[in-house]
């Protein structure tokens, strides 16, 4: 029986036998040459599926085998036929193992499945004790990181060091009204230190650096997002609407107040009944000559106010925008400052407030709906950057057009959208961080008589997470340059708006996605509350349609890109039309460098293909836009009715021009890093970013001709290989993101 114990104790220790296995095992043992009769009866009560050996008789069993073992040479080479043998020779010196038996054991081997040695360094436990140190990784994260933080360091270091204070610590199970309070006391801390005014002009108590602002924010997004939220709403909103929308009276009267979190208010904008479509707010704002006030009226419950930051609680004014009515003419929507609560924070005459109630997250922001009856406000309570009445009740503007002021009131604002996309991206970076060292300490499985393996060495682990992680720092430097550009005040006004709502719609879904799919990366210990992801995804889920609607911001991206084509199409005709865009379209195909029949490393590499790609299919996605529109006008179909009915393909447009966007920008960040190792690193995660895209939307590729279906083989093969690259740079690069401990503060995530 000796040489068939191995096998017998391996086909009970992997689970129980079906009859057919049974009945396969024991035709094997039947067949065995010279087995007597009182070892066949021992070896079918053995196999014996309606009579399994008891827990001690395997344990006996496998104790006599791993004695019989010891002291033998290179046991993990062996599989169980040479252990067999091994233990044959050990056992029963002079007889060796015969063929027969080792042709069973063999046979035996195969009915369970069993290849190589594995089986054997189970059974004997030999599991090496040490295991190789991580590789360290080829460049500097820190140096990276200074790199990432950029000319805005300062900031953001100062705002890491205060939430690293232990006061700041992350509350986990905190009720609602006292988490409220907390944020608050947060809130003026961040006040009294000058961070929340840093945007404001210098004789308002601030540094006048709106960069600044946005760094900040960017850090405390790091933190808890109901902090961030607030100060969004008092700082950015609430008090830049007064800076941004209002005259030296608003200023001298209110812009220090806000700044010091001595004035807390509000940004009321939104409505029920009206969302994202600010222009047809119905709020009223009449003014009445014979007072010289205007009177804020809410017309109906739809019209209410809702969803407002710092409402329920804390707010003592908003900044409330209306339809402006001056002697029976509507002017727009306008904003206006308006008090809501006294010094003692009750409500004023006329003004209802409401909580919102519970939330799916953000439950430290005190959300409110807001009603008025008849509410009166002076008429410099009119923020009259844009417009004004004077004395005599005459309405005034500098902007003729009531639609081009409409959208350079809302215009002016753009900081809201720059913002909440940058901290979408640092949303992220939390994420990927947290999920990224786990993943890197974290044992699951593994080679029997090895040490269990670390999960970010499993492929379809790095491909859940290095693509995202390349998209991550991708989207950092697309922000980066936005802000940059918005500070400088030196881009287009209408493109820098569509720049913003295209990267804050795609950045912030990024950060969504990128939160799923960490927590589920991280398994059971994602799941806890004490690790954050929880909070992040229900707390930046608002992310997505805050500052606008991210479907709606996306078609705004649309609907840039297809008023360059309007003078062009204004006097074409269909076959025309049609014409013209082929002819664009050819030429930008003789420019690109085909990728039909190229399937080799170096080409799928490289950046000018990359950038040409990307640029041809935004602007063919923009062309092909253009003419399915026109197609629809020219049948007679009004413009409203046409961009409905193509709106797979105006989304499919955004998408690709931010893509492109984005690609173009991390580019040329890269070309701009002086630091050799970590432009190494960056260019790695530049491919896996062009990559991953690629063949995610390779089903367009294909059908336009693009990549060959080698190609799109290649392109996964290849992502596949660099996401192994990237993997090992992993903890260096999430480390370069320079979030403390105690910000990110998840157990898992040290």
């Amino acid at each position: 029986m000796l040489p068939l114990l191995p096998a017998i104790y391996v086909a009970w220790a992997d689970g129980e036998l079906s009859a057919g296995e049974m009945r396969s095992l024991c035709a094997h043992v039947e067949a065995i040459e010279g087995i007597d009769v009182e070892c066949r009866e021992a070896l079918g009560s053995w196999l014996d599926a309606d009579s399994p050996p008891r827990p001690g008789e395997l344990s006996e069993l496998l104790a006599a085998i791993r004695g019989l073992a010891t002291g033998l040479d290179h046991p993990e080479r062996m599989d169980l036929a040479t252990l067999a043998a091994e233990l044959v020779h050990t056992g029963r010196p002079g007889m060796p193992l015969r063929a027969p038996e080792a042709r069973a054991i063999a046979e035996l081997e195969a009915v369970l499945g069993i290849i190589g040695p594995e089986a054997t360094v189970a059974l004997l436990d030999l599991r090496r004790e040490s295991t190789p140190p991580p590789r360290t990784p080829a460049f500097d994260p820190l140096v990276l990181g200074a790199y990432l933080d950029g000319s805005r360091a300062g900031v953001r270091n100062s705002v890491r060091r205060l939430l690293s204070q232990p006061r700041f610590g992350y509350p986990v199970d905190v009720a609602r009204d006292d988490y409220r309070e907390l944020v608050l006391v947060w809130t003026r801390e961040l006040a009294e230190r000058g961070i929340g005014s840093i945007g404001y002009p210098f004789e308002y108590g601030g540094e006048d650096s709106m960069g600044g602002f946005i760094a900040a924010f960017t850090v405390l997004a790091h933190h808890d997002l109901s902090l961030l939220t607030k100060f969004g709403v008092q700082f950015g909103l609430f008090g830049g609407s007064l800076a941004r929308l209002g005259t030296k009276r608003h200023h001298d009267a209110y812009l220090k107040a806000a700044g010091s979190g001595d004035l807390l208010g509000c940004f009321a904008m939104t409505e029920t009944d009206h969302g994202s479509n600010v222009r047809d707010l119905e709020t009223l704002a009449v003014y009445t000559s014979a007072t010289d006030e205007f009177v804020i009226t809410t017309p109906h419950d739809g019209a209410r106010k809702d969803y407002i930051g710092n409402a329920a609680a804390h707010g003592r004014a908003a900044v409330v925008f209306a339809r402006l009515v001056v002697a029976n003419v509507d002017h727009g929507v306008h904003a206006l400052f308006v008090p809501l609560r006294d010094t003692d924070g009750e409500e004023l005459p006329g003004i209802r407030i409401e909580d919102c109630g519970p939330k799916i997250g953000l439950e430290g922001v005190d959300n409110g709906r807001i009603w008025f009856d008849g509410v009166r406000v002076p008429r410099a309570a009119l923020l009259d950057r844009f417009a004004s009445v004077d004395e005599d009740g005459e309405y005034s503007s500098g902007i003729p057009s009531a639609d081009r002021r409409f959208f350079t009131t809302i215009g002016s604002l753009v900081g809201g959208r720059v913002s909440v996309g940058a901290a979408s991206i640092s949303v992220a970076k939390s994420a990927l961080a947290i999920a990224v060292r786990y993943a890197t300490r974290r044992r699951q499985f593994g080679p029997a008589g090895e040490p269990e393996t670390l999960i970010l060495d499993y492929a379809a682990h790095q491909r859940r997470l290095m693509p995202r992680l390349a998209a991550t720092f991708a989207y950092h430097f697309a922000f980066e340059r936005l802000i940059d550009d918005y500070v400088a005040g030196t881009v287009d006004q209408r493109a820098l708006e569509a720049q913003a709502a295209g990267l804050k719609a795609y950045g912030s879904w990024h950060a969504i996605d990128t939160v799923q799919a960490c927590r589920e990366a991280c398994g059971g210990a994602g799941y806890l509350a004490e690790n954050r992801f929880g909070a992040l995804r229900a707390d930046a889920d608002v992310f997505t349609t805050y500052e606008g609607d991210n479907t709606v911001l996306a078609q705004l991206v649309s609907k840039s890109l297809l008023s360059d084509y309007k003078l062009q199409f204004a006097d074409m005709n269909l076959l025309g039309t049609i014409r013209f865009l082929a002819g664009k379209t050819l030429a930008g195909l003789r420019e690109v460098a085909p990728a039909l029949g190229g399937a080799d490393e170096e080409h799928l590499r490289d950046r000018r293909w990359h950038l040409e790609l990307f640029k041809w299919r935004s602007e063919h996605q923009v062309a092909a836009l253009a003419a399915r529109t026109k197609k629809r006008l020219d049948s007679g179909m009004d413009s409203a009715g046409a961009f409905v009915a193509v709106q797979d393909h105006v989304l499919a447009c955004a998408r690709a021009h931010v893509e492109s966007l984005v690609l173009e920008r991390f580019a040329a960040a890269i070309e701009l890093n002086p630091d050799p190792d970590s432009q190494r690193a960056l260019n790695l995660l530049c491919d896996l970013f062009v990559l991953t895209r690629i063949e995610h939307d390779r089903g367009w590729f294909l059908e336009h001709g693009r990549i060959s279906a080698a190609a799109s083989k290649a392109i996964r093969k290849l992502a596949i290989e660099i996401s192994a690259e990237v993997r090992h740079d992993a903890r260096g690069l999430v480390d370069a993101f320079l979030i403390p401990d105690a910000v990110l503060a998840a157990p898992i995530g040290r």
